[in-house]
Formats: C-alpha cells, structure tokens, sequence
C-alpha cells in the first residue's frame, strides 16, 4: 500500500513538473514570438541594444482598448514565464500534499497562484500607461527619463532591505509550513491558498518588477536576468542576497540620478 501511494506521489510530481515547463516554455514562445507588438521579442531586444543589431529608439504607440488588451496579455504572459518557475517547489510540494491529505487538484492552486499576477499585471499596464502619458516611457516599454530610472532602482533596492521583504520571501522559502497553516478544503479553499501564496510572491518581488521598466518589458535580456534572479533569491536561502541585492540597486540608482 505505501509503495503504491509513493508511485502515485512521484507521478503527480511528475506530471506537475512537466506542466509547469510546458506553461513556461509556452509563456516565452509567446515573448519571443513579439506578444502581439509588431516586432519578435528578439527583433525588440536588438532595438534596445542588448544583442546584435542597430539599436534605435521607438516611439510609443497611441492607447487604445485593443492595445491597452494587447500589453495586458503580454504582462500577464510574462509574469507567468518569469514566475511559475520559482514557484514549482510549492507546486510540488502541494501536489504530494494533497494526495495524501485528499485536497483539491494542484491547477486549482496554482490558477489563484496566476490570478494574483493577473491582478499584477493589470497595475503594471495602468502604471505604463500613465508613464506613456506623459511622456516617459517609450515604445520599447522603457522609461525614457534618466532620473526617473534611477528613482525606480532607488525604490527596489530600498524595499529589498525591509522588513517586509524579508517576510514575504520567507512564506516563499518555506511551502511545508505555508502549506500547513493555510490548508483549507475543497476547491475554493485550493484556489484560496494559491491567492495568498500569490500575495506573499508578489509583496517579495514587486520591487525587482519595478526594474521592467527600467530595461525595457520587452528586452528579453533583461526579462530573463530578472527571471534567474528571482529564482536564485527563493532557491539560495541566503539572508546576505537579498540585502546585496538591494545596496547594488541603490548604488546603480544614485549613479542613474546623477549622471549627467
């Protein structure tokens, strides 16, 4: 009996591993493939200079409903591309947690997981489009202005040294006590489980989103350093990261703010 259960432990471990890289592979074939915005996401990444090939600057596109539906969908596909792979050791635990405690399916976990970037995404669309409106952020959905950047490094190397950051990447780190002490049964109580473990992912790394802007939301270079930086800090469970991280941001800002 407990070799049969052990089976079906590390076959659900397995079918939810293959899941979260077929989601992933999927999110950054979408990136690459220019997300709806005229251009290959490495045709875009070349505009901006970080590969090979003439760097050039690119105005910004007029708002509209269709547009506004466009950058909402890449920002949400991105947000899965970057972050479900940091989140697949809870994933996984969750998988084997709830064969044995009978709970609801993993999908239904990680869909509140995604719908709490979802809201993200929106916040980043909204904020893009005032950026867009007057005058800051330019086609290549960078911010435009040297002093605006840097106040954006400024503003992630702070949070990255507060207490909570510290607390949130903690939930992160821990997904056996996270899974214990917010159990609930049933469908619902999964997809609310995946909504707060959401909210403690994003009140750890809505400072490092904040650096999107700063090298472009569709500089792929640049999304994907994020992306294994993100990764390193959840699976390293080093206290000196973080904090590293933060003084390099705000070292980087102060030097953006001051050039001339």
């Amino acid at each position: 009996m407990a070799g049969a259960l052990e089976a079906l432990l590390r076959r659900d471990r397995l079918i939810v591993a293959l899941a979260i890289a077929l989601v992933t592979a999927l999110a950054w074939a979408y990136l690459l493939s220019g997300a709806g915005m005229g251009a290959s996401g490495l045709e875009m990444t070349a505009m901006s200079g970080w590969l090979p090939g003439a760097a050039m600057a690119m105005p910004a596109p007029p708002w509209t409903p269709a547009y506004g539906l466009i950058v909402f969908a890449m920002w949400w596909v991105m947000m899965v591309g970057m972050m479900l792979p940091s989140a697949a050791p809870m994933l996984l635990i969750h998988a084997a947690y709830g064969r044995r405690r009978q709970v609801a399916p993993t999908v239904i976990f990680a869909a509140g997981y995604l719908a709490i970037w979802g809201v993200a995404s929106l916040g980043a669309v909204l904020l893009q489009w005032a950026l867009t409106g007057v005058g800051l952020m330019d086609g290549m959905m960078q911010v435009s202005n040297g002093a605006v950047a840097g106040l954006l490094l400024i503003a992630a190397g702070i949070y990255q040294l507060t207490p909570a950051k510290a607390a949130c990447l903690g939930h992160c780190q821990a997904p056996f006590t996270f899974l214990q002490r917010h159990s609930r049964p049933g469908r619902l109580g999964a997809f609310r489980m995946g909504v707060e473990h959401g909210l403690y992912c994003l009140g750890c790394c809505w400072g490092l989103m904040l650096l999107l802007f700063v090298g472009g939301a569709m500089n792929l270079v640049w999304v994907a350093g994020l992306a294994v930086l993100v990764l390193i800090e959840k699976l390293a469970h080093l206290r000196w990261l973080g904090r590293a991280i933060g003084v390099i941001l705000c070292l980087g800002g102060l030097a953006v703010v001051a050039a001339p």
